[in-house]
């Protein structure tokens, strides 16, 4: 399987090629640039490999959520590179794949992650390592304000993402009891998006260009008085 990965969700810009479970990537934390670099990062890993797009068998972005600007520029990218090569797609959660790197890194297997949402909120969402090495969401993601994020049954999660720096206390007096540790610094990446489409487009295939939509989840939030 070779498949490209773009992730333009937050300040950091990456793009992963996978094949066949080898994983490249290019990496660079330039908020506001995303639109210039992502396609020379994407040109650049394709050379290398020797590959041209239409050699590849999907491709995949994190979906959100994320900056909003930043979810609509690799959005646009992927629907257009497929609608020209004609390859599915595969979304995949910037929750996740956060979540994903966080195992990745620090062997982190129950995960809390909260990135920065601004306006008081954070994008909210908890996973698990399943048995078989996908990662599995508990609940729902949604965005929220820190002192209302839902507290799990159980203990001995990490606290994972920005979120976690921007409003500490918070979260942290919401949780106590919960956690085992804090992972502030682990954000998404590309090469965590292409190993949990990878998995996904074994398991359940891609979806058509035009199918490939971003996710914002603040559309979805209700204010009441």
């Amino acid at each position: 399987m070779k498949l490209l990965a773009f992730d333009t969700s937050g300040e950091a810009c990456s793009v992963a090629l996978w094949c066949d479970g080898d994983v490249r990537q290019r990496l660079e934390r330039v908020p506001r640039r995303h639109g210039e670099l992502v396609l020379a990062m994407a040109d650049g890993l394709l050379a290398e490999a020797g590959l041209r797009l239409a050699g590849l068998d999907a491709l995949a972005f994190a979906r959100g959520p994320g900056s909003f600007t930043g979810v609509r520029i690799a959005t646009a990218v992927v629907q257009g590179a497929a609608f020209g090569a004609d390859l599915p797609v595969v979304p995949v959660s910037t929750l996740a794949a956060t979540a994903r790197g966080a195992f990745r890194l620090h062997g982190a297997q129950r995960c809390l992650v909260a990135i920065d949402a601004r306006m008081d909120q954070v994008y909210w969402g908890a996973y698990r390592l399943a048995a078989e090495g996908a990662i599995e969401l508990e609940g729902d993601e949604a965005v929220l304000a820190p002192d209302a994020v839902p507290v799990p049954a159980d203990a001995a999660w990490y606290g994972v993402g920005s979120g976690w720096q921007a409003y500490r206390a918070a979260l942290h007096a919401r949780l106590a009891g919960r956690l085992t540790g804090e992972l502030a610094e682990v954000f998404c990446e590309a090469q965590d998006v292409a190993h949990l489409a990878a998995d996904l487009f074994a398991r359940e295939g891609g979806v058509a260009a035009e199918a490939a939509l971003p996710v914002y989840l603040r559309d979805r939030v209700t204010f009441s008085r």
